[in-house]
């Protein structure tokens, strides 16, 4: 077809409809239009010529231009699209390098195969424009509750119609053995939205503890008000959950705000997770008093907390055992989740049991080393004291306190103590030169004779060598494997070093050896405090 006065208003007119149509910007299927006639016209005059059009946005009238740009006279590569300075002042008073020689060319005819190239053009640039149109919306509603209408099942997933596009529920993310048929109507939470070749996907999710974390949020004013705030949540979904809240207006129960009267707020919740009991709990930002809220209905007679391993010990009536721990340990695993905490339970009887072996292993630890017999050896333990450097180096005073003690007692126990501890010092000391350790790492500072000979054991026998190690590898740590946390031993770990001294040691090690500029650090330190000082401020 010819583009004539007579289909010029045409293309404005179907640029509107389209655009209307797929929901986009008119101006970018005029573009797609003036791209495919420019497309359409190389193909007529020659594929090297740079051929543009434009569509006059009020008349519709389409401007055919034939554009070639002035370069040097060495660099002419394409005759049909680029001319000289020479051959250019022949169009222009004083061409420069970079000026464009544009002509006007008669509009073309489009043939058959033509205005289908044409179209498909169009088709590809709309295309293009309504999948973004689609990714933009919905990127902003990621973490929220979509209402939908179901489609059609692919495999056990279901594809869900949400209006202006399509997402998809993998089965994984579908609660227990919920099914739906077409047109049923689904609530689901947004997981997450992707941009891929094929078209913006977004990802539902049912089983997402944030899920419930909405839907609270829906039938909750105050949670949406922010008078309360959900500030852990952990799913079985289908099953059970817990959900941590905390009132910031202290004439607002935040537990029961969430019940609502008679339950009908917590019920809305349970009926559209198919049945889920939910327990609600207030949170406390005391850990041990949120764990002892989170295992409820439980009672808890003792919480021992291990914060650099991220522990907990809990410790329950022998009858509480059963129900602190769960069907198929699933009270404790969501107490868990929900504080973030690996959490041990032991009965009284267990706990008992363990302290009475840790009380005779450090007796007969002090009363080896020390030469002390069994009460004395009792004693020491029983007033807190746990190994030899504790007794060698403590202050007097906290050693006159004990029951039958005076000064030269004292004395007698400190000397015996610090002998003791040369001893092992040199044993360990020859036991590490044996094994092949340099001098260099022997005299480095804040690694004792003992903790040399556990390097050596592992093959850490240079400064180099210890340099190169990580600070996990030294203190040990929680790794996730599988769902499931799995201690890493540390080389160091039976000496208490921290994560934190661990990483110091290394670093100084590597500045030592002039691997890393202190300088350096400091920047990326101060740097560092200047963001997190940024963050508070926003």
């Amino acid at each position: 077809m010819a583009i004539t006065s007579a289909n010029q208003l045409e293309l404005l007119q179907t640029a509107e409809a389209v655009a209307r149509e797929k929901m986009i910007d008119p101006e970018l299927v005029i573009e797609a239009m003036e791209d495919s006639l420019a497309r359409a016209a190389k193909s007529r005059y020659g594929a090297e010529m740079d051929i543009r059009v434009a569509i006059d946005r009020k008349t519709g009238r389409a401007t055919f231009t034939r554009v070639r740009t002035v370069v040097e006279d060495d660099a002419v590569e394409n005759y049909q699209a680029e001319l000289t300075v020479k051959q250019a002042k022949q169009y222009l008073a004083d061409p420069q390098i970079g000026d464009e020689v544009i002509d006007e060319v008669p509009p073309v005819d489009l043939g058959r195969i033509a205005a289908q190239s044409a179209k498909q053009v169009i088709l590809q640039k709309v295309r293009e424009a309504e999948r973004d149109r689609q990714f933009e919306e919905f990127k902003d509603r990621k973490g929220s509750i979509i209402n939908g209408m179901v489609k059609r099942e692919e495999y056990g997933n279901i594809i869900v119609d949400i209006g202006r596009g399509e997402a998809i529920l993998r089965r994984n993310e579908k609660i227990g053995r919920e099914s739906y048929r077409p047109n049923d109507r689904i609530r689901c939470y947004i997981k997450d939205v992707r941009r891929e070749p094929r078209g913006p996907q977004v990802f539902l999710s049912r089983t997402d503890p944030m899920f419930m974390a909405e839907l609270f949020k829906m039938e909750v004013p105050e949670i949406y008000d922010g008078i309360i705030e959900i500030k852990a949540c952990a799913r079985d979904p289908g099953s059970r959950a817990k959900i941590a809240v905390i009132s910031y207006d202290n004439s607002i129960d935040p537990v029961g705000a969430c019940v609502g009267m008679r339950g009908s707020r917590v019920q809305a919740v349970v009926n559209e997770l198919q049945g889920e009991k939910i327990d609600i709990i207030p949170w406390n930002e005391d850990q041990a008093t949120f764990l002892v809220n989170a295992l409820q209905p439980a009672e808890v007679s003792k919480v021992v907390i291990d914060e650099e391993a991220g522990k907990i010990e809990v410790v329950v009536p022998d009858e509480q055992l059963s129900l602190a721990i769960g069907r198929r340990g699933q009270n404790v695993r969501l107490a868990s989740q929900l504080t973030a905490l690996d959490i041990d339970i032991l009965t009284e009887a267990q706990e008992s049991e363990r302290r009475q072996a840790e009380f005779a292993s450090r007796t007969g630890m002090f009363m080896e080393a020390l030469d002390l017999d069994e009460t004395f050896a009792q004693l020491l333990v029983a007033e807190g004291f746990t190994n030899l450097e504790e007794v060698a180096y403590v202050d007097l005073d906290e050693l006159l306190v004990i029951d039958g003690v005076d000064e030269g007692t004292a004395e007698e126990l400190q000397a015996r103590a610090r002998d003791y501890i040369e001893a092992q010092n040199a044993k360990a000391l020859e036991a590490a030169k044996a094994l092949g350790v340099e001098d260099a790492l022997i005299d480095f500072e804040g690694l004792t004779p003992q903790m040399v000979e556990a390097l050596a054991k592992d093959g850490v026998k240079t400064l180099e060598d210890f340099a190169t190690c990580a600070d996990w590898e030294l203190a040990g740590g929680w790794t996730t494997v599988n769902g499931e946390r799995v201690k890493d031993e540390g080389i160091l770990e039976k000496f208490d070093v921290s994560l934190e001294e661990a990483q110091r040691l290394v670093m100084t090690a590597r500045i030592s050896l002039g691997w890393v500029d202190p300088a350096e650090l400091d920047a990326e330190a101060e740097a560092d405090d200047e963001a997190a000082a940024d963050e508070e401020d926003a």
